[in-house]
């Protein structure tokens, strides 16, 4: 999903900008229908429709619409991808390509808004005019009304809350900077936070760190890798406890795992709940312990529970409204 605060903010910068919509697919393309990349007109761009000749002439033809129709409608484009654009894909793909003027801020700024304050909601854009749909849905499947072009949804955030602010710690917020998790870093010692901290963390100094597994929202993950064992080992036992917290996860070995077993076992947890806990976190074959390496496993683990948990989870009925643009 492109940024429409970004879109917003250049257009209101440079009086013109262009957006290119993936707006139909037939057989393979480099990306999804919906997807959508924002043009200056110098050449740069935001987002993409997935590389290539075919980006490459989408960026000259949204170029040439800022050129001659700034505020235009737009125009709509078919590319057969094998014939006209020597790629292997094979498929055909429909464009629609539209030049913006600064007075479409004043669809594109409220919008930008609304995004802000819920980042998952759905766009559709009707091709014929600019009316913009919101939809509340995380499910691209679902038909758009009346023949609009869906933008496929953003992200909603997964909370993880992050313990420990050592050299893992630090590596691992990096790595999920630019990713959709909203991370909740909690550490005893104040001054192991960096100044600058990426846009998506909330650092949180506390002298009881286990409280903070109290306050977890349902469906937050629980990453925990502290300077204390004893910690560590709290903070597990408060998380196992929680059966709505479905990744449980403790920095260690397979000697750490069996230790904590035995203790969370003599602390009262049952087998179910012991079961839940994960220890060694993250990919465990790369064949390094430098943390930025350990980081990148432990991202590639979390990604891949948050994809499963979107799969087992039911598609959402959908709420749309209207705004004209």
């Amino acid at each position: 999903m492109v940024d429409w605060a970004r879109i917003a903010a250049t257009l209101a910068e440079d009086g013109r900008v262009a957006l290119v919509t993936m707006a139909a697919i037939r057989g393979s393309s480099p990306r999804e229908a919906g997807t959508r990349m924002m043009v200056r007109a110098d050449g740069q761009i935001a987002g993409t429709i997935g590389g290539g000749t075919l980006e490459w002439q989408a960026i000259a033809l949204a170029q040439q619409a800022m050129a001659r129709h700034p505020g235009g409608i737009g125009q709509t484009r078919g590319f057969a991808l094998g014939p006209d654009m020597g790629q292997c894909c094979g498929g055909h793909v429909t464009l629609r390509i539209e030049a913006l003027a600064r007075a479409d801020l004043a669809w594109l700024e409220p919008l930008a808004g609304a995004l802000r304050q819920d980042p998952a909601l759905a766009i559709a854009a009707r091709p014929d005019s600019r009316n913009i749909l919101r939809r509340e849905t995380q499910d691209p499947a679902l038909p758009a009304p009346d023949g609009a072009i869906l933008e496929t949804p953003a992200e909603r955030p997964q909370p993880l809350l992050l313990f420990g602010a050592g050299h893992v710690g630090r590596a691992l917020v990096l790595a999920l900077a630019p990713l959709p998790f909203s991370i909740r870093w909690i550490d005893t010692r104040r001054e192991l936070f960096p100044t600058h901290r990426p846009a998506n963390v909330v650092a949180v100094a506390t002298p009881d760190p286990v409280a903070e597994i109290g306050a977890a929202p349902a469906g937050a993950f629980i990453l925990v890798m502290t300077h204390s064992h004893a910690l560590d080992l709290d903070l597990m036992a408060a998380a196992l406890a929680r059966p709505d917290l479905p990744y449980c996860g403790v920095i260690g070995s397979a000697t750490k795992r069996a230790r904590f077993m035995s203790q969370l076992g003599r602390l009262g947890l049952e087998p179910p709940a012991l079961a839940r806990m994960i220890c060694p976190v993250g990919l465990t074959d790369l064949g390094s312990k430098h943390p930025a390496v350990i980081a990148a496993g432990i991202t590639v683990e979390l990604l891949q529970r948050k994809a499963a948990l979107a799969q087992a989870r039911p598609g959402n009925m959908f709420r749309q409204q209207a705004g004209r643009a």
